[in-house]
């Protein structure tokens, strides 16, 4: 008689939550919630930008050939390796939340404070590489020329195998040049601003220089771009209509216009997710800093933001494969 009242008190325990699922309170069931969400939509953009890279394979930028800046060492051919070193700055910081989390358990304020610390720090400085990188992207370094088709043309010195900037061979011709507005005509494009050289002056340049030739944004078998020869060079050479001179949403001097506006959106998205994690952390520290969550007699939300933090981390271990290894 006692066992059935026990196991009736029992059920209805359950069914009017009395019980934690996983001993899990509500802010971390709701964390969970989120991230699994938080995890679909970015899957859903990367297999958006999967999809879109195998149909246009044959043109899709080299990001050994794209991602080749390191900071101060301007000219240094360094393709990865900041990349490389962003990534392993935003896991360390994972490391150190973990630690942060660990602290908060045995209600170690000192540590949770200095952990916490770094972990904003590693955060903080990824998001200003980020920045950089995408300066760097949208900026250019050598320029290129595109076809009425949307063709990519980049340029080669044909001895030296290096790729040759537009700066280092056109020519300048005195000339009144006027950036086109929508405004003046139906069948204007809008310009931001004015490329640096004009198509005659590049077309020019090109045709003194007998060691150029045109690097193309196809890929042959090996993976590699097309090379093609002097006279094939000349004659393509003609069909150039404007001046590429980095990446936006609408050119690309790296190739495939589509590889731009993925890594806009799906590396901006992921530097948005950072940021407001870097701030919720900043939020938390002052919290540990006054001694919020000492009187509350535990750190239950740093684990929370910790939760945040990892899942941040983990989708950026995606991002980087997706963009840059394979």
């Amino acid at each position: 008689m006692s066992t059935s009242i026990s196991s009736s008190l029992q059920e209805e325990d359950l069914w009017e939550g009395g019980n934690k699922p996983f001993k899990a309170s509500y802010g971390k069931l709701m964390m969970w919630f989120f991230i699994v969400s938080d995890a679909l939509t970015f899957s859903g953009f990367l297999v958006a930008y999967g999809f879109s890279r195998f149909k246009n394979i044959d043109s899709w930028p080299i990001a050994d050939e794209v991602f080749t800046h390191f900071p101060f060492l301007h000219g240094v051919d360094a393709p990865m390796y900041y990349v490389a070193l962003m990534t392993f700055i935003l896991i360390f910081s994972s490391v150190t939340m973990v630690l942060a989390v660990d602290a908060g358990h045995h209600m170690d304020k000192k540590k949770v404070t200095f952990y916490m610390a770094l972990t904003i720090v590693g955060g903080a400085v990824f998001v200003g590489s980020q920045a950089w990188e995408w300066n760097n992207f949208i900026r250019g370094e050598y320029g290129a020329v595109e076809t009425r088709g949307g063709q990519i043309y980049q340029f080669e010195n044909q001895i030296t195998g290096k790729r040759v900037a537009l700066r280092d061979f056109s020519m300048s011709q005195p000339k009144d040049r006027t950036q086109n507005l929508r405004k003046k005509g139906i069948w204007f494009t809008s310009e931001s601003s004015l490329p640096t050289f004009t198509v005659d002056e590049v077309i020019t340049g090109f045709r003194s220089n007998n060691d150029l030739i045109i690097k193309t944004e196809k890929l042959d078998e090996k993976g590699h771009k097309i090379r093609l020869s002097r006279e094939e060079s000349l004659k393509k050479i003609q069909q150039a209509k404007y001046v590429v001179e980095g990446a936006n949403l609408i050119r690309n001097e790296y190739g495939n216009r589509l590889f731009a506006d993925f890594f806009f959106f799906i590396t901006g998205f992921h530097g948005f997710h950072v940021l407001s994690g870097v701030i919720i952390n900043i939020i938390i520290f002052f919290n540990v800093l006054i001694g919020t969550y000492e009187r509350r007699g535990h750190y239950e939300m740093v684990e929370k933001v910790g939760l945040y933090w990892h899942f941040v981390d983990l989708v950026w271990v995606f991002v980087f494969t997706f963009f840059y290894l394979v």
